[in-house]
């Protein structure tokens, strides 16, 4: 049986045009630079403006004339009877660039290209006399580190995937050995499946004393897992050492390069950080700049705007005009939109940047031990935004000041209460457990709860499991793996 019935509820949905907003304002600089320029090729509408045209453009008679609102322009779009010449005209003053800093003394210098670790592996394995199936095999192997340098597949399945997609077929023994061969390269370590052989292969090549490398190469080869634990009393008694002699020992073995690959497979300028601000003290007071002078300026194309004009004023018999005209109209609202969206994009971002940087103003003053306890919900009822908004801009993107470059969401913890009442921020609290450590005997260590009494006894109210939690989250070890000899 059927049935009819009415239900009243309340839904928000979200314009595409919101939508898009929301993306935009979750990208850092060089992803908004990335998505800018995927705009520009699939929207005809939308042009770069260059550098030497913006310089022309400025020295117009009319640049007070720009069209600044970009919401009225859409209304007047939205009226079939509007005249597109009053635009077009103002077109050689271009629309104020929205995605670019007006402060054009901001300089960030290039990075130097540098040669990757990859491309160092491969000239060193060109001059190897190998065939070319061998000469593929070491390629493969190459591509195959992780970024520690550590061999991420095993050299089974590469020679499994070598024979499936290039039908070559290799002796696993001969595969064995040009890794070991590979294994010896600068740096040497690289390509290792184990940290053990990693360090292995660097006492067997590098020079060191004779002794004491015959000592360390037994410890790693037959003591490996009570080295990692450091039982020290247990591999002294094993192998009937002193203690100056497995000190220096141990000496030799910490003198190894655990991560041969560590921060070179890829180049330079993909390890690093573009900051999304640039904070710097003038006189009492904090400037701010959006760090977006690569980010390419838009603005509409004069030659799209022309045909969609010389098709709204044509008489569209046909339905080739028709198509024309509609999808030039829907190219139009779309760059609009864009455009608008990086405008209050860059809006949303300064305004956020300003009350964080209101809120943390001793830190950038002074230093990490003033940062105060803050939490999304503070800067969202400060600008009278949403939480969701706050957390969208400050997730991925960095800020760089006087006190060096933060990501924003460093700025925000929560805190604990000291004996005079005050609140102290969880990243202090953090940076005062790290000094504490550092300070400590490395002889006899502090334990948790050595290190949490420590704290109590300066005021900070803090129980063992939170101190445990933060030297986890510091990636500091347990007192028994920092003693040292």
């Amino acid at each position: 049986m059927l049935t009819l019935s009415q239900k009243l509820s309340q839904q928000q949905k979200l314009s595409p045009q919101q939508i898009q907003y929301q993306k935009l304002l979750q990208l850092n600089t060089m992803a908004l630079e990335q998505r800018i320029k995927t705009e520009l090729e699939l929207n005809p509408i939308l042009e770069e403006i260059q550098e030497e045209e913006t310089e022309l453009t400025q020295d117009t008679e009319d640049k007070d004339d720009k069209v600044d609102d970009i919401e009225d322009e859409f209304e007047d779009y939205d009226n079939e009877e509007f005249e597109l010449e009053d635009f077009m005209n103002d077109y050689d003053n271009e629309v104020e660039k929205a995605n670019r800093s007006k402060d054009d003394e901001i300089y960030q210098p290039l990075a130097p290209a540098r040669e990757s670790l990859s491309e160092h592996l491969r000239n060193q394995l060109s001059m190897l006399n190998l065939d070319d199936d061998k000469y593929m095999l070491g390629e493969e192997i190459i591509g195959n580190l992780d970024s520690d340098g550590y061999l991420k597949s095993s050299l089974v399945d590469i020679l499994k995937e070598l024979e499936m997609f290039e039908h070559v077929t290799i002796d696993e023994k001969e595969a064995e050995s040009l890794l070991k061969t590979i294994q010896t390269f600068d740096p040497m370590g690289i390509a290792c499946r184990s940290l053990q052989e990693c360090l292995l292969i660097q006492l067997r090549n590098l020079p060191h004393d004779q002794y004491f490398g015959y000592l360390a190469e037994e410890l790693l080869s037959k003591y490996f897992n009570d080295f990692t634990q450091k039982r020290y009393d247990s591999i002294k008694q094993k192998m009937n050492l002193s203690d100056e002699t497995l000190k220096s020992v141990i000496e030799l073995i910490q003198s190894l390069n655990p991560k041969p690959g560590e921060g070179n497979i890829d180049s330079v300028e993909m390890n690093q950080i573009t900051p999304d601000f640039i904070v710097e003290k003038v006189e009492d007071d904090f400037v701010i700049t959006l760090n977006d002078r690569s980010v390419p300026s838009v603005t509409l194309s004069k030659t799209y705007l022309e045909m969609l004009d010389q098709n709204k004023r044509g008489k569209k018999n046909s339905n080739h005009d028709k198509n024309t005209y509609k999808f030039l109209r829907e190219k139009f609202e779309s760059a609009k939109w864009f455009i608008a969206c990086i405008q209050q994009r860059r809006e949303t971002l300064m305004k956020i940047m300003q009350a964080i940087v209101e809120k943390q103003y001793e830190f950038f003053d002074k230093g990490p031990k003033l940062l105060r306890p803050m939490i999304y919900k503070d800067i969202a009822d400060e600008i009278h935004m949403d939480i969701s908004t706050i957390s969208r801009v400050v997730n991925g993107k960095y800020v760089q000041s006087p006190m060096g470059i933060h990501e924003l969401k460093y700025f925000f913890s929560e805190g604990l209460s000291t004996d005079s009442g005050e609140e102290v921020s969880n990243k202090h609290i953090k940076e005062r457990l790290k000094e504490i450590i550092d300070g400590e005997d490395k002889n006899s260590p502090h334990s948790d709860d050595k290190l949490a009494e420590i704290l109590n006894e300066e005021g900070i109210h803090i129980a063992r499991r939170t101190v445990a939690k933060y030297r986890e989250q510091l990636r500091i070890p347990i007192a028994r793996l920092r003693r040292e000899l």
